[in-house]
């Protein structure tokens, strides 16, 4: 004998008690985009410079959270950004790390001033660190928010979530696309290399990166989004033979397709390859998740 359960119109425990009731809850005023696209560009673009070395504030961990703690008595909350800056090279998605010593990565950025906007904090410390010397402009393009992540004591667990516990997070930190122009020239602190690190290096990969930009391949890769990829290359269509020309030789597009398969990225990805030649139009990958 089956047993029809009856209509619930809430969730949540206890049954039958909605523990947010509305406050949470709102009609979408229009429907919520479901693509994004971004341009990348060969590594080989971009030229590296140097400039003086660039230390951190704080000489040790320990006097970090000691500082840390002194600034949240004072002015509350620490608010961090950082920049995800995305290259190609050998036709695989790069993110660009500062490196300092052997073992230690961290993506470009830091903490924000008192009342600072965060678009505009992150150019200022994008520009501080990476930014060219010779008097030229640097112009910063920043996407949307792509992270969020929380520390919730002064320590250095970090969280992509505030956990139950935790009514004032000592530290967030908002990670933030940046769209590079199609060649640019960056200045590089001496005490630090800038490193191209592929998506397949760093998937899975916290005992190497940490589980912040471990994470990126993921982020990177968001439900129902679509990532455009400017390659570069001298590639076009044949409509006769049905094959697609990569410089002076010809491939058929399911072997394009076979080959852009093995980028290393997580398997829930499809790759899926989009070639329009039409008047002379540039060809475009498109990654579709």
């Amino acid at each position: 004998m089956s047993v029809v359960p009856p209509n619930r119109s809430s969730t949540g425990w206890p049954r039958g008690v909605n523990q947010f009731g509305n406050k949470y809850i709102s009609q979408p005023a229009k429907p919520l985009t479901l693509e994004r696209t971004i341009n990348l560009y060969p590594l080989t673009n971009y030229t590296f410079g140097t400039k003086e070395p660039l230390y951190e504030k704080d000489s040790s961990v320990a006097a970090r959270f000691q500082r840390m703690r002194e600034e949240f008595e004072k002015i509350g909350m620490r608010r961090t950004v950082e920049g995800v800056l995305i290259v190609h090279e050998h036709r695989l998605p790069h993110v660009l790390l500062l490196q300092l010593g052997t073992t230690f990565f961290k993506l470009p950025g830091g903490e924000l001033n008192p009342g600072e906007d965060e678009v505009e904090g992150l150019k200022r410390l994008m520009t501080e660190i990476l930014g060219r010397q010779d008097g030229v402009k640097q112009d910063w393009v920043i996407d949307d928010c792509i992270g969020n992540w929380w520390r919730p004591n002064f320590e250095p667990p970090q969280y992509p979530y505030i956990p139950a516990h935790i009514t004032k997070p000592k530290e967030h930190k908002k990670l933030f696309l940046v769209q590079l122009q199609e060649k640019a020239l960056f200045a590089v602190p001496k005490n630090y290399k800038l490193v191209a690190a592929p998506l397949f290096e760093l998937y899975d990969n916290a005992p190497g990166y940490g589980p912040i930009i471990s994470s990126l391949p993921q982020l990177l890769s968001r439900d129902s989004k679509v990532f455009l990829i400017m390659m570069g290359l001298n590639v076009g269509f044949n409509s006769t033979s049905n094959s697609t020309s990569v410089g002076s030789e010809k491939i058929a597009p399911a072997v394009v397709l076979g080959l852009c398969c093995l980028v290393g990225l997580p398997s829930n990805i499809a790759v899926i390859i989009i070639i329009a030649r039409e008047w002379n139009r540039n060809l475009s990958f498109i990654l579709k998740l």
